[in-house]
């Protein structure tokens, strides 16, 4: 899974700080909402956050978005990638309306079953890419209306777990590789190789507590 992952003051990350900072999407939205840009420190799920996306004209631009689809009961934070392309809710962001999610690294919380049968929550440990300074996850986007103005939501993609943190969690976010940033992002890009781009993620994790 992912609910929180976590932004350094990087000179890999800046660039889309600096982006999201001068956006006036985003003083729109911290004015709506009510709240603020997150650009450095833990980001949650609810948060106004950092994303890469194409714009009208398909070019690579920065976004503030809002973390988390609105469902019926309560929001999307994440969406499997083995289903994503079949479900209703996210069908057409799967298609058409992909982004990627610039982080440090993110967090999960260790899942265990106890002797007596129960499941509990244990350490929390911090999860990147090997030889890497900056975490591509690969996301989705729509577009929501709220108080008359449409504000963009995102999710996160998760998949199976790497093998060297199955011990953590069964599942992880899906990390793309730089090499396939434009075309994960690109509405162009045909679903079956969609989804080879996401089968092709990043598995070599490393990770500390």
């Amino acid at each position: 899974m992912c609910y929180r992952y976590f932004m350094e003051e990087s000179p890999e990350l800046r660039p889309f700080v600096e982006a999201a900072r001068h956006s006036a999407l985003g003083r729109r939205m911290v004015s709506q909402l009510g709240r603020p840009l997150v650009t450095s420190g833990e980001v949650r799920p609810t948060d106004i956050a950092v994303v890469s996306a194409p714009n009208q004209h398909g070019q690579r631009t920065v976004f503030p978005m809002v973390w988390g689809f609105s469902g019926r009961s309560s929001l999307l934070f994440n969406a499997r990638v083995e289903t994503a392309g079949q479900k209703p809710t996210f069908r057409e962001s799967w298609e058409r309306r992909r982004c990627i999610v610039p982080a440090s690294w993110y967090y999960e919380w260790e899942h265990f079953q106890s002797p007596d049968g129960k499941k509990k929550t244990g350490d929390r440990y911090t999860i990147q890419p090997q030889g890497e300074t900056i975490t591509l996850l690969a996301g989705m986007y729509r577009m929501e209306e709220k108080d008359g103005m449409l504000i963009p939501h995102f999710t996160i993609l998760t998949r199976e777990a790497a093998e060297e943190i199955l011990f953590i969690h069964d599942r992880m976010p899906v990390i793309l590789n730089a090499r396939d940033a434009a075309a994960w992002i690109d509405p162009k890009t045909d679903p079956a190789t969609v989804k080879t781009i996401a089968g092709r993620a990043r598995t070599d994790m490393i990770f500390t507590k």
